[in-house]
């Protein structure tokens, strides 16, 4: 599913045909080189905060990386046409300072795309994805590496993570326009777009 995703991300990026994109809390670039498929000429930069995981980002073929804080974003303002970040936000300290920062250093009309883990809207559906995700999941997960706790944060973080409308708002007030959802998977994850006026 991730691959799909990411797929389908890239996909929207592409409609956009920005020539400078920013990648943040990139990781190991898998949503970079999934843009930089569809768009082989864009100029792609990819900030994340560990330089460990941007080792691996080029390892796979991430031309551009830079070790940065998305909550302080060590570029100029009006600098890309287009930011995006996957599964990233909601691991901010300050949702709202992170998107300043990014409407920040987008230009006039430039494009924001926010990929993030979500809670299905159907309830049956919520319920059993929330079974899975605090129970299911984390036994799974502490079986296969020892380690409960960053399997019982995933499931907290998502549910404290502002959702749906929660998000757009949030988006919008902090200096964007025409934020729209669109739920992906039963809206276990969401993909979120905005523009800078």
């Amino acid at each position: 599913m991730d691959y799909y995703w990411r797929a389908h991300a890239a996909k929207i990026v592409s409609g956009w045909r920005p020539e400078k994109i920013v990648d943040l809390a990139t990781g190991t670039g898998d949503l970079a080189l999934a843009i930089a498929r569809k768009l082989p000429r864009a100029d792609i930069t990819a900030l994340d905060f560990s330089a460990e995981m941007l080792a691996i980002a080029r390892a796979k073929g991430v031309p551009r990386t830079i070790v940065g804080d998305a909550m302080r974003l060590p570029f100029a303002e009006n600098e890309f046409e287009c930011a995006t970040i996957a599964f990233g936000l909601r691991n901010m300290a300050e949702t709202a300072v992170a998107l300043r920062e990014m409407c920040r250093v987008l230009r006039s009309d430039g494009h924001l795309l926010v990929m993030e883990f979500s809670l299905p809207r159907l309830s049956i559906l919520r319920s059993v994805y929330r079974l899975y995700l605090h129970h299911i999941m984390p036994a799974i997960g502490a079986r296969l590496t020892g380690v409960k706790s960053a399997y019982d944060y995933l499931g907290d973080s998502i549910e404290q993570f502002p959702n749906g409308v929660a998000m757009l708002r949030l988006m919008e007030a902090n200096g964007f326009i025409r934020a729209e959802a669109e739920p992906l998977t039963g809206g276990i994850v969401t993909i979120y777009t905005a523009q800078k006026p």
